[in-house]
């Protein structure tokens, strides 16, 4: 059947108990208890039945009762001819059973296989059963025909917004788990990319600290192939000693700084150049806090220009300015230039390539290339 509003089944959702209130829940099962009590005592104080009638009555409705949960559980499965011959079986049930002189549980069934059907079945099929059964109800009951009418199509509306309440209740279900999913997939996500933070914060200290010691080793080991004094080859080697402290300084720093516990950004340059030799630090605009993300992008670009100074211009001037604007902090290395060092050809030129993605994922970017005098790395990243 094509599926629309009229051969559609009401969901899965709507037609279980999922996410029924615990109250509602016990506030159905005391109806369906106070319900039951008072058919069973009807059928027992009915005087004019007796002894077999009686027995014959309450095990109608026990067999009832296990008909109407059948139901429940084909009209669950979406199965269709089932509860169609369920609600007929009832349907011929309470008709006997009116016959035989079990009136006010033969109406009560009626009323029940008219409200059921309009409420868990297609509304193809449901519309013909519900009028079924009501018009059998209202056919059966005294009451004069306006009476009828009005109880008959309260019953069918009655069934029509247990309906509504019930899809309702189904949506509000499914979008309960799909905003759980969603938040446990932004979770997920939130956790991939700390992960991602936190393995470019340590290859990027490792990186700089390592690349910085071997410049250091390698002109000692360039030396000592060229037979130079000892006390120049130990000048190097005591440099790549304190590279590796600075190195691991920097370590401690960026687990620091993982943990939200970041030095001033201006401190961190102003101990960086006191180590470079002939370097300056200018800070302009009005300062202000950077996001984490920033103010590591900012320190690694200006680590990664002072090694590539003292690799490709050993001995240049370097002039560091930082710029606080409006929306994007600048950060400018320039160095004076001059001769390439013994170790120029070092290194495979990864660094500056790992800046600027950093950059780029920030939104921001990085230029390196040459100036008047040396090269100049420009970083701008917004805020």
């Amino acid at each position: 059947m094509t599926d629309n509003v009229w051969t559609r089944w009401p969901s899965r959702e709507a037609l279980s108990r999922v996410g029924v209130h615990k109250a509602r829940r016990v506030l159905a099962w005391v109806t369906r208890t106070v319900v039951l009590v008072m058919l069973v005592a009807t059928t027992l104080t009915n005087r004019d039945l007796s002894g077999w009638a009686l027995a014959g009555g309450v095990t109608g409705i026990a067999v009832c009762g296990f008909l109407a949960w059948a139901l429940w559980r084909t009209t669950l499965e979406h199965r269709l001819l089932p509860s169609l011959a369920l609600i007929a079986l009832l349907l011929a049930l309470a008709t006997a059973g009116y016959g035989a002189g079990f009136r006010i549980p033969a109406l009560v069934l009626l009323c029940g296989c008219g409200v059921a059907a309009i409420e868990r079945l297609p509304l193809a099929a449901a519309l013909p059963a519900t009028a079924v059964a009501l018009s059998t109800y209202a056919a059966l009951d005294n009451d004069v025909w306006l009476t009828s009418a009005a109880t008959t199509g309260g019953l069918a509306l009655a069934g029509y917004v247990l309906r509504l309440d019930s899809e309702a209740r189904a949506s509000a279900q499914r979008l309960l788990v799909q905003e759980r999913a969603a938040h446990a997939a932004e979770a997920e996500s939130a956790a991939l990319a700390e992960r991602a933070r936190i393995a470019r914060e340590i290859h990027d200290v490792l990186a700089h600290s390592l690349s910085a010691q071997l410049v250091h080793l390698e002109a000692a080991r360039l030396m000592i192939e060229r037979g130079a004094d000892r006390e120049v080859i130990l000048e190097r080697v005591v440099a790549a000693r304190g590279m590796a402290r600075e190195g691991l300084a920097e370590t401690r720093q960026a687990l620091s700084a993982l943990r939200g516990e970041m030095s001033p950004l201006e401190d961190f340059l102003g101990e960086l150049v006191a180590t470079a030799g002939r370097a300056g630090v200018t800070v302009t605009g009005e300062r202000q806090p950077l996001p984490a993300e920033a103010s590591q992008a900012v320190r690694r670009v200006a680590q990664e220009a002072l090694t590539n100074v003292r690799k490709h211009a050993p001995g240049a001037k370097i002039d560091i300015r930082l710029d606080y604007g409006e929306h994007e902090v600048t950060l400018d290395v320039r160095d004076s230039g001059g001769n390439p060092g013994e170790l120029s050809g070092s290194g495979a030129g990864y660094g500056l390539l790992g800046m600027r993605e950093r950059a780029e994922l920030l939104g921001g970017s990085l230029d390196a290339g040459p100036g008047e005098e040396g090269f100049v790395v420009t970083l701008k990243v917004p805020v």
